[in-house]
C-alpha cells in the first residue's frame, strides 16, 4: 500500500469528494494541438518492503528491496531501449532516487531532484496498514476517504500534494517544452499528475492502480490539453514476474531455484 491505498476494501468504493482545484478548464472538444507536446514518462519507484506489506509509505526514506533494484535494472533496459530521454526528475526519496540512478546510467540522460515530486507525508500513519489505521483512527480515516482537504494526523492532505506535484510538472513543461522528460516519484503524485491530464476528480485515484515500477506517460501541450498515452505499463517486468513464480512453483514442490 505504499503511497495511497490500493486494492484495500473501503478505499476503492469510497474516495475524496472534494475537488482539489488543480483540474484545468475541460477543452472545447477535439482539435489540433498547437506546437510540439512535452512528453512526460511517470515512473514509480521500485518495491520496498512496505510497499510488499501494503503499508502506508510516505515520508520514510526506504529503501528498494533486491526485487525493487531488479524492477529499476528492468525499467533502465527498456527505457533505454526506447531512448529520447532529455532529462530525469526524481523525488528526493531513496527508493525514487535508487530507481532513476540505473536509468541514467543506462541511458546517459542526467538526474535533477524535484522536491515537490515527493510522496504524501501520512503522519502518525506511516508504516501502518489500511486495517490498523482504521481501527487506530475511525474517524480520521472516514474523514480522510471522503475528503481530499482532510490529513492524516500531523500529515498532507491530497490537496497540498496535488498543488506541489502540478506545480512541479507546470514548472518542468515550460521549461523544457517539446522534450521527453523522465519523473520518477510515488503513487500519489503520479496519480495527481494522471488526473489532472484525464480532467478526472479526486475521488479518481481511487480508481487507479499503480504497480512498483510501472510506467505512465502523458503528453502536455502549451495551449493546455493534455493526452494520457498509457497508464500501468509493467510489460518491462514481465521475464522478472516469470522468474519469480518460477522460485515459488520450485518451494512449493521442494525443487531448489536459484534466486
Amino acid at each position: 500500500m505504499a503511497g495511497i491505498p490500493e486494492s484495500a476494501g473501503p478505499a476503492e468504493s469510497a474516495g475524496p469528494a472534494e475537488s482539489s482545484g488543480t483540474e484545468p478548464a475541460p477543452a472545447g472538444g477535439w482539435g489540433p494541438p498547437r506546437g510540439r507536446g512535452t512528453r512526460t514518462l511517470l515512473l514509480r519507484h521500485g518495491q520496498t518492503e512496505l510497499s510488499i506489506e501494503r503499508r502506508f509509505a510516505g515520508r520514510g526514506d526506504i529503501e528498494l528491496t533486491k526485487a525493487g533494484r531488479a524492477q529499476a535494472a528492468a525499467a533502465a533496459a527498456r527505457l533505454a531501449a526506447v531512448g529520447g530521454i532529455d532529462l530525469i526528475v526524481s523525488s528526493p526519496l531513496r527508493r525514487a532516487r535508487h530507481t532513476a540512478e540505473p536509468v541514467a546510467e543506462a541511458t546517459g540522460a542526467p538526474i535533477v531532484i524535484d522536491d515537490d515530486l515527493v510522496e504524501t507525508d501520512f503522519g502518525s500513519w506511516e508504516g501502518l496498514t489500511f486495517g490498523e489505521v482504521g481501527e487506530r483512527w475511525p474517524d480520521e480515516m472516514k474523514a480522510w476517504l471522503a475528503s481530499a482537504d482532510a490529513a492524516p494526523p500531523g500529515g498532507e492532505s491530497f490537496t497540498s500534494v496535488a498543488r506541489r506535484a502540478v506545480r512541479a510538472v507546470d514548472r518542468l513543461t515550460e521549461a523544457h517544452q517539446g522534450r521527453k522528460l523522465l519523473i520518477v516519484s510515488h503513487v500519489t503524485p503520479i496519480k495527481t499528475l494522471l488526473c489532472r491530464a484525464l480532467l478526472a476528480p479526486p475521488a479518481a485515484m481511487y480508481r487507479m492502480h499503480l504497480d512498483t515500477a510501472s510506467l505512465s506517460e502523458i503528453e502536455w501541450f502549451a495551449d493546455g490539453p493534455a493526452v494520457v498515452r498509457s497508464m500501468n505499463d509493467v510489460s518491462h517486468l514481465q521475464d522478472q514476474d516469470k522468474a519469480v513464480k518460477k522460485r515459488r512453483r520450485g518451494q512449493r514442490d521442494g525443487t531448489r531455484v536459484p534466486s
